[in-house]
């Protein structure tokens, strides 16, 4: 059967904090996250082998083998990111029905790829961003704690599932899913929801290095599951989550 991707739902880099602000989520085209981060694509090329490296992640509940990752978190305030002890991953089953309550410790980022300008020019762009669309004019800088996610989710077994829990919020402020590359599959198309209202997105990421910015205590999101178009294929992102004052978890919440 035929797959249709629909075109996303592209905004110009001097719209983004209002197109979050408004809508909930903003959409941006690999030219205008570069606009958006002030670097040039190929400095964010430069992270892209990271994912040919990735361990497995042994916590699907689903017993599936699809899924690489990798994890670490930062911490962003005052202009200054900085990475944190590495720690697990946990949500509470309110946010991942699937896979929360557990404490999951997945293999940290590489360090050469945390001490690159690029990086950490990525994680302060994000909180400078969440700081204008999320909070009021003039409220003080904030602690802004970000976990970092690297994913290949793979066709090994004939179908990957990049969200295997379903649709979901994921606990926190501001949540980034990149596209870094995608490789001989069709499927993975993005959907995303109102958490307290009737409408909705649905669209496919393809463009390596656009994005899709969302306010999460506003909006719900998933991807579809993705199938090979030849013997072997697969997708990878970058996820970034920014939540203020404390990590997942680390507050009681």
């Amino acid at each position: 059967m035929a797959v249709t991707d629909f075109s996303p739902p592209y905004a110009p880099a001097t719209a983004l904090a209002r197109r979050l602000r408004e809508r909930g989520y903003a959409v941006l085209a690999p030219c205008d996250v570069a606009r958006w981060l002030h670097l040039p694509l190929a400095d964010l090329a430069a992270l892209q082998p990271d994912w040919d490296d990735l361990p497995p992640d042994d916590y699907l509940k689903d017993a599936g083998r699809y899924r690489r990752r990798r994890h670490s978190c930062f911490v962003v305030q005052g202009g200054l990111s900085m990475q944190v002890p590495h720690r697990a991953h946990w949500q509470p089953v309110e946010y991942n029905a699937l896979h929360g309550g557990m404490l999951r410790w997945f293999a940290p980022m590489l360090d050469a790829s945390v001490a690159l300008t690029q990086w950490h020019r990525l994680l302060q762009a994000l909180a400078a961003l969440a700081q204008k669309a999320l909070l009021p004019p003039h409220a003080p800088p904030a602690r802004w704690c970000v976990e970092a996610h690297q994913f290949r989710i793979d066709t090994a077994g004939g179908l990957g599932r990049p969200t295997p829990e379903g649709a979901h919020r994921d606990g926190v402020d501001l949540v980034a899913v990149f596209l870094v590359a995608r490789e001989r599959i069709k499927g993975g198309e993005t959907r995303i929801f109102e958490a307290q209202g009737p409408a909705g997105q649905r669209f496919t990421l393809s463009e390596p290095w656009s994005v899709l910015l969302l306010d999460d205590a506003r909006m719900i999101h998933e991807t579809t599951p993705i199938q090979p178009t030849g013997d072997f294929g697969w997708r990878d992102t970058l996820v970034l989550t920014c939540r203020r004052g404390h990590f997942l978890g680390e507050d009681g919440q």
